[in-house]
């Protein structure tokens, strides 16, 4: 939506700050059981290296099914979102999601103390991955929608805020593997994070309705639609008073075209005709382009990371060990990809009309070999090819920049290619199609991980 003359003003950007925060706590749940798959590989692990050689144990995938739990959810609860829209109300759907998030976080944090056997932590880690994820798609669906109703600028806010909650993420993991806290001690603090995190979310929130320019923007998609429903019943009116002929056309006492009133009844009927939305299919046709490319972006993205690459090792001391992952992988990943976000509010090339950026997002795909040839271990097919750190470093400083700047431009694009009155249909659309993205590229990521 473009901003409008008459709207107060943003006092102090506090629409912009909780609409980043917002952002930031949509992505709360999967960035820390990501950044956490050391913690919770550590726990699962039942290996142990006899004679030199690695005996016993089961590998559970955990990273695999991580990424396809957390992102199976979004996609079934994007395509439920139309249900939900018309059966739950906005208020109930965001903060009822936000607190059961709160809830999951503080089991979660409570279980690091929980003595369980091996097959039933995953198993209850699983489930819980599964429903917070759930309820966080819930979230992140009516708040794409919520923020669809503001000027453009505020998506790539919001979008800015949820980039940054892998890197608070991260930065919470460093902390807690440099802190002298016992690891089960240092696991419980880490998760008790995210709870203050959804906390703060939860009451930024609650703020808005005290936002005039926030509150301006939301109630005039209700004035717009009490409007339509005045003019339905002033047309209803005009049947039962006889200004309607039977036939559906003007009375003959009305037909005469230079009437003010047939005017009036003219432009009334156009102006409808006008804010009627598209199907969505007329919305499709405008926006496949853009679409395509968030689905390719967020596959390429999905299916290597984090599953491929944080099985990378380091060549270095094992002092580094403990860090390099938080810090290569993962704290590397999501400082670029939101520096890729947050350049879209300031460039964007190439232009959404330019087949150079449907070029440009295919040809990320080479970022998965060059990936998988790096030192990931174990491994039985590939060979290594970028055995030192720092060209792992360069590569996923590349690979997550062009990950975020390409996701948040094609979604900003795709309601620049529709009329207002389909620019909430069209975000619809491209969460639909970005939640696809991610649920291809964490099944990819299975295939991929045992090609390596």
């Amino acid at each position: 939506m473009k901003e409008q003359k008459d709207a107060p003003q943003d006092r102090g950007y506090f629409v912009g700050i909780v609409f980043f925060i917002l952002g930031l706590g949509t992505l709360l749940p999967w960035n820390f059981f990501m950044t956490a798959s050391s913690y919770f590989q550590a726990t699962l692990n039942t290996t142990e290296w006899i004679n030199g050689t690695l005996v016993g144990g089961k590998d559970y995938h955990y990273v695999n099914w991580m990424t396809l739990l957390s992102q199976l959810p979004l996609l079934l609860f994007t395509l439920l979102n139309s249900i939900l829209y018309q059966r739950i109300s906005e208020r109930i759907r965001i903060a009822g999601s936000l607190i059961l998030v709160l809830l999951l976080f503080m089991f979660t944090a409570v279980l690091v103390k929980v003595p369980m056997e091996k097959d039933k932590f995953f198993s209850v880690t699983m489930a819980t991955i599964w429903f917070i994820n759930s309820f966080g798609a819930v979230l992140q669906g009516s708040l794409f929608g919520l923020v669809g109703l503001l000027p453009l600028k505020y998506s790539a806010i919001f979008m800015s805020g949820q980039g940054l909650a892998g890197t608070f993420a991260a930065i919470a993991m460093l902390v807690a593997i440099g802190s002298e806290a016992a690891p089960e001690t240092a696991a419980m603090g880490y998760f008790i994070t995210p709870c203050v995190g959804t906390l703060v979310t939860l009451i930024s929130y609650l703020l808005l309705p005290r936002l005039a320019f926030a509150q301006y923007y939301f109630n005039k998609t209700n004035k717009y639609e009490a409007g339509t429903t005045d003019e339905l019943l002033k047309e209803s009116s005009m049947v039962e008073n006889g200004k309607l002929n039977g036939h559906g056309g003007l009375a003959e006492s009305e037909r005469d075209p230079g009437t003010d009133e047939t005017k009036r009844a003219f432009v009334s009927l156009e102006s409808e005709k006008e804010q009627t939305k598209s199907s969505v299919l007329e919305v499709f046709k405008k926006i496949w382009l853009m679409a395509f490319c968030v689905t390719f972006v967020f596959t390429v993205t999905l299916s290597v990371f984090p599953a491929v690459t944080a099985d990378v090792k380091t060549i270095f001391s094992k002092n580094w060990e403990r860090f390099f992952i938080t810090v290569s992988c993962f704290l590397t990943f999501n400082i670029n990809d939101w520096i890729g976000r947050s350049i879209t509010s300031f460039v964007q090339w190439p232009r959404k009309d330019s087949p150079v950026f449907v070029v440009l997002v295919v040809s990320r795909v080479i970022f998965i070999p060059l990936l998988m040839l790096c030192n990931v271990q174990p491994r039985s097919h590939l060979p290594v090819f970028f055995y030192h750190d720092a060209i792992f470093t360069v590569i996923m400083t590349v690979f997550s920049l062009s990950s975020g700047y390409f996701a948040c431009l094609s979604m900003s694009y795709a309601p620049q290619l529709v009329e207002p009155k389909d620019a909430e249909t069209a975000g619809a659309l491209m969460t639909f199609f970005l939640a696809l993205g991610l649920s291809l590229g964490a099944g990819l990521s299975f295939p991929l991980r045992a090609l390596v």
